[in-house]
């Protein structure tokens, strides 16, 4: 409604200016004219002798092209001496008629009116003979054919004026119905959406700036049915996870209680509980380190290498490396500065060195090797384990994922623990993969970008 009436006020402005340039036009034009003829019988009349109205009628009435409703020539006094009025003749009397007043003081006159279709003209210059004025000349005229056309031209601009307002308004209720069908459209989607359908889509057509916001709305509500698909996903195998120590704990308890039984199985039996409670201690809270993880906004940097933190982790996994008979073999030379905060790398390379550790064979090997390529730290931690199935490589990283759940439950893995590494490391940058040969081994391969502090400065 705003647009069209800011339209329609521009157009009337723009009638209206158009009209004032067309009537100034005319005017310039005629004002030319006018003061062309007033000098023409102007010096026809300085040229008499002798200035009566007879010899004033002769000389004005030679002029061919002098042509005009009234022409009156006065004297230096203002009385007429000449008036070609056939009706209200002022030969003989004073005239005083604004211009001719005006036209007294020794100035060209020219005044214009236009009304109802006339336009009526009036110019008036003094009459000067050996550098004395003697009198004025007066020409006024009423010319209907310029009169006519100025009214012919605001009549088209007027007409031409509402055409176009009417097809603005046309245009503006046409654009703002499809707008409001197509804006009602996504308004409706977004009420399917909030019921909870989030396979819905909204086709919008065009190429305008709700085709952009449709294809917008509609990655976001991808975006949800993906988030809302690992929701569910997360809590079906969190509940999963969770339900079996709850009921190993439920099982041993109850036998407990309803069993008469020696203080050595009872002592069995409660350590089997604090087993499962441990475990369920362990899953809780790697539960809320992936929660942190995937929640994390602004990361906070700093310039960490990577060979101290893998000799910090080393030092505590010794005793499990020294119980299971693994042989760490490790190349640190090529070290690397990269941007990451020390504890987000140590827990990755915690859990992959603690992995290869769990994993492997008794009295097996794990090779650490830090390297640059190009502008990457690569670390490379390769084992000598039982190896990961080629059908589920492309699953390790996956929540709550074992390969081996009966060897993960025995061990106390989760299935979390890579799915917190490669949080981690995309968070920082980087990227993870994995290679396996069954029955031989496996490899992590983790890249994170070089910060090269001299580069930097």
């Amino acid at each position: 409604m705003v647009y069209v009436v800011t339209t329609f006020l521009a157009l009337l402005i723009l009638n209206i200016y158009s009209s004032n340039v067309s009537q100034k036009l005319f005017y310039n034009s005629k004002e030319s004219a006018m003061l062309e003829k007033c000098q023409l019988a102007a010096t026809a009349v300085s040229d008499l002798e002798v200035i009566n109205p007879t010899t004033v009628k002769n000389a004005v009435s030679g002029i061919g092209s002098l042509r005009a409703t009234r022409i009156l020539v006065t004297d230096r006094f203002g009385m007429a001496i000449y008036d070609s009025a056939k009706e209200n003749n002022d030969t003989g009397n004073y005239v005083l008629f604004p211009e001719v007043m005006q036209a007294l003081q020794a100035k060209d006159v020219f005044s214009w009116r236009y009304q109802d279709g006339i336009m009526q003209s009036k110019a008036a210059i003094p009459i000067f003979s050996y550098g004395q004025m003697i009198g004025v000349v007066y020409i006024m005229e009423y010319d209907l054919p310029q009169g006519s056309l100025i009214q012919t031209l605001q009549s088209n601009t007027l007409t031409i004026t509402f055409i176009l307002e009417l097809i603005v308004i046309i245009l503006s209720v046409t654009f703002a119905r499809a707008f409001t069908t197509r804006l009602r459209r996504i308004m409706e989607s977004m009420r399917i959406i909030r019921a909870g359908d989030y396979t819905h889509k909204v086709v919008m057509g065009g190429r305008d700036e709700l085709t952009v916001l449709g294809d917008e709305f509609n990655d976001l509500v991808e975006r949800l049915r993906v988030s809302e698909e690992k929701r569910n996903h997360f809590v079906s195998d969190a509940s999963h996870e969770l339900k079996t120590p709850l009921a190993s704990i439920k099982l041993l308890s109850d036998s407990i209680l309803q069993n008469d039984m020696d203080v050595e199985t009872i002592r069995e039996f409660v350590s089997d509980i604090g087993n499962e409670a441990d475990r369920l201690n362990r899953m809780s809270q790697k539960l809320l380190s992936l929660s942190k993880t995937e929640s994390y906004e602004e990361n906070a940097f700093e310039i960490t290498y990577i060979g101290p933190t893998v000799e910090r982790v080393l030092r505590m996994v010794a005793v499990l490396a020294e119980n299971q008979q693994i042989t760490i073999e490790t190349d640190l030379i090529d070290d690397c500065p990269i941007l990451i905060l020390e504890d987000d790398l140590y827990q990755i390379l915690f859990n992959l060195i603690e992995n290869g550790i769990k994993y492997n064979t008794i009295g097996g090997k794990l090779m650490i090797k830090v390297h640059r390529c190009e502008d990457n730290a690569i670390v490379e931690i390769t084992d000598t384990g039982v190896g990961i199935p080629e059908d589920a490589l492309e699953h390790i990283f996956e929540r709550f994922y074992r390969v081996d759940k009966a060897r993960s439950r025995k061990s106390g893995g989760t299935g979390l623990g890579l799915s917190i590494v490669r949080s981690m490391v995309e968070r920082n940058g980087g990227t993870i993969s994995a290679e396996s040969t069954l029955g031989a081994g496996s490899s992590f391969r983790l890249t994170i970008p070089i910060f090269d502090t001299e580069e930097a400065e």
